[in-house]
């Protein structure tokens, strides 16, 4: 039920792992670890009724994990030295080239000890049951089935999501910000923009960076970053230069563009995962001169432009106000707000980047977005009328 990462595949492990699995045996830098296989998550469930998914996701989160996957699990952390450990979710429909899951599963970093690691396992199962990935999945599929990857911990200085490209002229897309990458995917920061064209040049758009995410003990904190350093680019054009040349390395190994996240320690870097690109993102816009006075910009997040209400949401205790066709105006989206992407004409945040899951997911519904729009709660109004252009990455008040 224990499977070394080096020889995972989709089929018995899941589509994260089985990718991580390949891109290991290809010699690519890849944090070692193991999967909790199919195997052990079928074990729990093949007696559950799975037509009940909120009782089997409340009979996984308080069942034990059984004494043979515990034990499994022990000398496994074992052979790894017992470090701390990112646990991350690997369903059989998730980092599919029809659907990313993007955030939808639950993963859980700076993990230590088995007895942690055992409930981190039990929560990843769990979370194929949850109210927004149910959501997230939409109709009804094949037996949902869960594996959990156990690998070395981090401690980023930078991490980001680097997107390649469809076509060899076409540039290389990647954001990086300071600190653990739930920062960016989570969309809680605006990270720095970079381009690799072609012709190996680079263009970038630094952003204010004002918090980061960081490892302190088996707890993830967020603080702040100093001044000096919030305006200051994270990665200089050749570390660009080279994160593209390993994108593009990936891309020929697994056969198609990639959605791919990666860190930095110590000067190295690692790949923690990657996907097919299932949308892609907006082109760069041209430079918009002359914009009216009630125009706000932010990132093209997803392409199309609609018209609607606005609806502020801070957070869930505002859900129940959105409506159909309202345009959400948020400080960040997380995956706890995928149910709102099904119902909403689009989506304005403060905060976030292009390559962030609630873009990633944005896109494939084909809802228009803007990201990164300062201050767009307070700048703009509960019920009136807005457009938002998600191509260009405006947003405009009637």
């Amino acid at each position: 039920m224990i499977v070394p990462l080096m020889e995972a595949a989709a089929d018995t492990c899941g589509g994260k792992a089985g990718t991580l699995g390949v891109l290991l045996r290809a010699g690519l830098p890849v944090p070692d670890g193991f999967v909790v296989s199919f195997a052990a998550y079928l074990a729990v469930v093949r007696d559950l009724d799975l037509d009940d998914l909120d009782a089997v996701r409340q009979v996984i989160e308080v069942s034990p994990v059984r004494a043979d996957v515990l034990d499994a699990l022990g000398r496994a952390l074992d052979a790894l030295g017992d470090p701390p450990v990112a646990v991350r979710s690997s369903a059989a429909d998730e980092d599919t080239g029809q659907a990313s899951a993007a955030g939808q599963y639950e993963s859980f970093l700076a993990v230590r000890g088995v007895g942690e690691v055992a409930d981190a396992v039990r929560a990843c199962w769990a979370s194929l049951f949850s109210p927004r990935a149910v959501d997230y999945r939409g109709r009804p599929s094949d037996e949902p089935v869960m594996a959990v990857i156990v690998q070395r911990h981090l401690d980023a200085e930078v991490s980001g999501v680097m997107f390649t490209p469809a076509d060899p002229d076409d540039a290389t897309e990647i954001e990086a910000s300071w600190g653990l990458g739930p920062s960016i995917v989570g969309g809680t920061v605006t990270p720095d923009a970079y381009r690799v064209h072609a012709d190996g040049t680079v263009t970038r758009t630094v952003a204010d960076k004002r918090t980061r995410l960081d490892r302190r003990g088996t707890r993830l904190v967020v603080r702040d970053v100093p001044t000096r350093a919030r305006d200051q680019p994270t990665i200089d054009d050749a570390t660009a230069t080279r994160l593209a040349k390993l994108g593009e390395e990936i891309a020929t190994v697994l056969g198609g563009p990639q959605d791919i996240e990666w860190a930095i320690v110590d000067g190295r870097t690692w790949v923690l995962q990657a996907r097919p690109v299932t949308a892609a993102p907006p082109p760069a816009p041209s430079r918009i001169s002359d914009t009216p006075a009630a125009t706000l910009t932010g990132t093209p997040g997803s392409r199309g432009t609609v018209t609607g209400t606005a609806r502020i949401v801070r957070g869930p205790g505002d859900f129940a106000r959105v409506r159909p066709g309202d345009i959400l105006v948020c400080p960040f989206t997380d995956p706890a707000w995928t149910p709102l992407l099904r119902i909403v004409g689009g989506v304005v945040t403060e905060t976030g980047g292009v390559l962030s899951h609630a873009a990633i997911v944005a896109r494939e519904h084909a809802i228009p977005a803007v990201l990164g729009v300062p201050n767009a709660t307070s700048r703009l109004h509960d019920d009136t009328t807005i457009t938002i252009d998600g191509t260009a990455g405006t947003v405009t008040a009637s």
